[in-house]
């Protein structure tokens, strides 16, 4: 039996839309199925300034095709000589949404990050006094540390002792991938949530490792153990605000994956809607989607909802989405869920 589902236009709360022929090429994807996106800002150079934001802003508008509909929510790379008052100037502006967190060297164009955060007190300080979001990337980047439990040390030497210097500091914990990112946001004090990506839903560890390396399962934080991709599950699926989707996608091309020292990112943005409700359906939680997916990420940014909808349809038929996306800066393969899709987005 035919199956539908009509929820509110949904926004991606962590996206990685790169530069030149690449943002072109993928940023299509992302806006055929949604509205708005929270656009990480590391770049090479990195988006530090309220100036960049707005130059960044133009090129995406600019790379938008015609016909379509969407909005990038901007934000800023923290670094050690970020100004507070440029980030206040563009905040109040509307410009900025969020300014974004990265230990140095955590992950992809992050070596211009934060090494030390005694330096940026100043401008913690100024986003607690207006309001303005942390989003991090919660993982220390010490090499003595397993890079299975990063995570799992961020949140107890890293962010619980910042939360507690500054406790009025919004805070948004990105791309969770353990049951100790879960439970501490679920249960601490204070303004924090957290966002969950769409593969992380779908794969652990031995999606990466068992049978053969797969490159395009790669990404950091890295993909745990299947217990705590069932903590993820039970997270987005609860219904609580806490949480809500940001798929993390990030092309890179296929030389730069299938490498000897590959790149980190998974690039969901063209199936991420059909994967989201395969999920949720298996799990018994299809009326909690559009919570996830619509409803608690604007709620989190004080923004109203998307007056517009999708429409999904369960048809007997798999999805037919491309392997790869064809883009001027070389081929970019799509997130592979390991099994056919039979939620389509018709609507």
């Amino acid at each position: 039996m035919t199956q539908r589902l009509t929820i509110r236009r949904p926004d991606d709360w962590h996206l990685h839309l790169r530069d030149g022929a690449m943002l072109a090429g993928v940023l299509p994807e992302t806006a055929r199925h949604f509205a708005r996106a929270i656009v990480m800002p590391n770049l090479v150079p990195p988006v530090v300034t309220g100036e960049h934001a707005r130059a960044y802003r133009d090129k995406i508008m600019a790379a938008l095709p015609e016909g379509m509909v969407f909005e990038p929510l901007m934000t800023l790379y923290l670094t050690e000589t970020t100004d507070p008052e440029d980030i206040a100037r563009a905040a109040a502006d509307g410009l900025v949404h969020a300014v974004k967190l990265y230990p140095a060297g955590a992950t992809t164009n992050s070596q211009s990050g934060v090494r030390d955060l005694t330096r940026v007190t100043g401008v913690l300080e100024k986003m607690a006094e207006i309001g303005l979001t942390l989003c991090i990337h919660g993982e220390v980047t010490d090499p003595h540390v397993d890079i299975f439990d990063r995570e799992q040390v961020f949140l107890e030497t890293v962010l619980d002792p910042l939360r507690a210097r500054i406790p009025s500091l919004k805070v948004t914990l990105e791309h969770i991938t353990t049951s100790h990112g879960i439970d501490y946001v679920a249960s601490a004090s204070g303004d924090i949530a957290g966002t969950i990506t769409t593969h992380h839903l779908m794969i652990n560890r031995n999606h990466i490792l068992a049978g053969g390396i797969r490159p395009h399962y790669y990404c950091l934080p890295v993909a745990k153990r299947a217990t705590h991709q069932q903590a993820l599950r039970r997270a987005a699926t609860s219904g609580n605000p806490r949480f809500f989707l940001g798929t993390d996608s990030a092309p890179h091309t296929d030389p730069t994956k299938e490498a000897a020292c590959g790149c980190a990112g998974v690039f969901s943005a063209t199936n991420t809607m059909s994967c989201l409700a395969h999920v949720f359906e298996e799990d018994g939680a299809l009326d909690r989607l559009e919570g996830f997916a619509s409803l608690f990420g604007p709620a989190r940014y004080g923004l109203a909802p998307n007056e517009t909808t999708i429409t999904l349809e369960k048809r007997p038929e798999p999805l037919d989405y491309p392997a790869k996306i064809i883009t001027g800066a070389g081929p970019v393969t799509v997130f592979d869920p390991g099994h056919p899709l039979h939620w389509h987005v018709i609507a």
